[in-house]
This record gives structure tokens, C-alpha cells and sequence, in this order.
């Protein structure tokens, strides 16, 4: 069994061939795929931020919103970049949306990908520390996060407050228990995943990390997990930790499908390079269910995970991705024992 969820990076692009036009066509439609994904039965609504960029920036708002339209779907991030975040403030609004989703918050974070300008986060305040790098800022503010979520005080009462204080001394509010076992790292590398299984968080991987050792992509994603499964039970944590991982997959069921993706896709993994860093993107999936399920059951790395992040083409449309959705959950899924 494996939980199935939706990725979207809510793209929008203001011309006639696009469904999603404006940042309010993004989020609003992002709500609405949320509550038609959660009445077919997927498992998880999760959105990727990027600043500076035409797509979803700022994920609390539109976290509480899904949550407060829906009631069992897992809502979540994959991911949220720490070198912008302040932790303190990022508790606070992670927090409230988790109360107002009733604990369903599935909080993914990273150091980021590149972004759409040079040193983004500089601009919302933050400069690494003397003798820091950028991933290093975002690793800080990670563990900042991480302690604030335990929940126990630390901030000296105003011996004259304007209102009463509890005795002690005070935490960051709103405080949602349980949320601290419910954050996400997005690792692109067998290092971090490591530095995360320590830490405590559950993995994230996504369609693509550093090539490490030229074997193909799903082999080295699957690797990855083992390591980060095995720095888990060496930490001697107490629960069972999750691990997700995300894939472009569409199954070919009718005319609609065979004109957007019948030409096929990325059908291959490819080399790129990410901040002079050689890396390697997984392929993509496009085919008749018969032959998806054939080869989806050789990718190792999905076997490895317990949760399955589908991107979806957000700018076609709330109905065509959730008809995206329901070929999967109805068409593949079953005969590869995920449902």
C-alpha cells in the first residue's frame, strides 16, 4: 500500500492557451484540485514554493484554505526554501494551519533549488552567517524550526504584560502537537538525506539529485532511501520514518491524453548541471496502463517509498488533472499492489 498524493508547482502564465492565467487562477485552483483530489480517494494535496516566479510562493494561506475545504487528504509542501524563512514566524503560521487542517500538515523544507534571481533571499533579510554558505543558512534555520516545534518555552515573560501569561517560560503560538514528527527534508544528496534521518525528519526526494555514482536515476534514488533508513535506526529513533518520492506518470485512457502526452516525454533520465553540481533527473512516464504498470514496477526507488507524489500539468485545468489523478489511482495503482 502506498499513500498517493498530487505535486503541484501552480504555474501560471497569462496567455489563451494556459487555464491558469492570474495568481488568483493558481490558488483558488489549487483548492479546488485539493477537494476533487481528496473525493477520488488520493491521499495527498502538496505544493512546491518558488519566490520571484510566477507560481506559488506563499504557502500558509493556501495550506489553511485547503484545510479548512477539506477533511481526510494530507496537505503539504515539497518543498519550502529555508534560506528565505524566518523559523519563528514560519512556527507560528506552520502551526495554525496545521490546527485549522486538524493535524494533517505534512510540512516539506529544504535548502531550495535555484531560484529566479541571484540570491533571492537576500532580499527577504537573511545573509548567511561569517563562514557560512547559503545551504549551511538554510540547515540553521532548519534546526531553528525544528526545536521551536517541540513546543517548550524559552522566551522571558514581560513582568507586566498586557494580558496574563501562563507560568514559565513562553513558547512561539499557535502550538499544533504532533507537527515536529510531520517535517519533510528534500534531499538531494546521500549526505543529507543522512543529516535529515539524524535530525528526525522524514525524506522527501524528488525527480532529481546529484549523480553520485552514474547508475541510473530510480537506482540511485533507491539508494538513497537505504541510506537514509538505515541513519534513521542508527539515530534509534522511536516511530517509523516516511518516505516520499515524486514522478511525472500519466496513464493514456482517452483523446485528451493521447493529444497532450501521446508524443511521449522525457522517457530517459538526463545529466544536467545544478549549482556546479553534476546532477541526474529521472525520467518521466507516459503510456497505456498495461505498459506503465510494467514499467513502473521496475522503478526501484518507488518500490523503496511509502508515499507517491504525481506533478501534475496544473495550467490544463482542475477537471484534466483530476482526471490525471483518477487514471492513476483507477488504471495503475491496483495492479502494482499500491491500492
Amino acid at each position: 500500500m502506498k499513500k498517493i498524493g498530487f505535486l503541484s508547482f501552480g504555474h501560471w502564465t497569462p496567455t489563451p492557451q494556459s487555464h491558469t492565467r492570474t495568481a488568483s487562477d493558481a490558488l483558488l485552483q489549487t483548492i479546488d484540485l485539493a477537494v476533487a483530489a481528496e473525493e477520488l480517494g488520493a491521499d495527498g494535496a502538496y505544493v512546491r514554493v518558488h519566490h520571484f516566479a510566477r507560481q506559488l510562493g506563499s504557502p500558509f494561506p493556501l495550506l489553511a484554505a485547503i484545510g479548512a475545504r477539506t477533511r481526510r487528504i494530507e496537505i503539504g509542501t515539497a518543498v519550502i526554501d529555508m534560506r528565505y524563512e524566518n523559523p519563528l514566524y514560519m512556527a507560528e503560521d506552520a502551526g495554525a494551519a496545521d490546527l485549522i487542517a486538524r493535524g494533517r500538515l505534512q510540512l516539506g523544507i529544504s535548502r531550495g533549488s535555484p531560484e529566479q534571481v541571484i540570491d533571492g533571499w537576500r532580499h527577504f533579510g537573511y545573509r548567511p552567517a561569517e563562514g557560512e554558505t547559503d545551504a549551511d543558512m538554510a540547515r540553521r534555520h532548519a534546526e531553528v524550526f525544528l526545536d521551536i516545534l517541540r513546543g517548550e518555552g524559552f522566551a522571558r515573560p514581560n513582568p507586566r504584560p498586557m494580558f496574563a501569561n501562563p507560568p514559565g517560560l513562553l513558547r512561539i503560538e499557535p502550538h499544533s502537537e504532533g507537527l515536529r514528527e510531520r517535517i519533510w527534508w528534500g534531499a538531494s544528496s546521500n549526505a543529507t538525506a543522512v543529516w535529515a534521518a539524524r535530525l528526525g525528519m522524514n525524506l522527501q526526494s524528488s525527480t532529481l539529485k546529484h549523480d553520485e555514482n552514474g547508475q541510473p536515476f530510480h537506482v540511485q534514488q533507491a539508494e538513497q532511501i537505504r541510506a537514509f533508513r538505515a541513519a534513521w535506526k542508527a539515530a534509534g529513533h522511536a516511530r517509523e520514518p516516511r518516505v516520499s518520492v515524486s514522478r511525472s506518470i500519466f496513464a493514456l485512457v482517452d483523446d485528451r491524453d493521447r493529444a497532450y502526452f501521446g508524443r511521449g516525454g522525457e522517457e530517459q533520465d538526463t545529466i544536467g548541471v545544478i549549482d556546479q553540481t553534476r546532477a541526474i533527473f529521472g525520467r518521466g512516464y507516459t503510456a497505456e496502463p498495461d505498459v506503465l504498470i510494467a514499467q513502473l514496477a521496475k522503478d526501484e526507488a518507488i518500490a523503496e517509498a511509502d508515499t507517491l507524489l504525481l506533478t501534475v500539468p496544473n495550467q490544463l485545468g482542475v477537471a484534466y488533472n483530476a482526471h490525471v489523478i483518477e487514471a492513476i489511482l483507477t488504471h495503475v495503482a491496483p495492479a502494482l499492489g499500491w491500492r
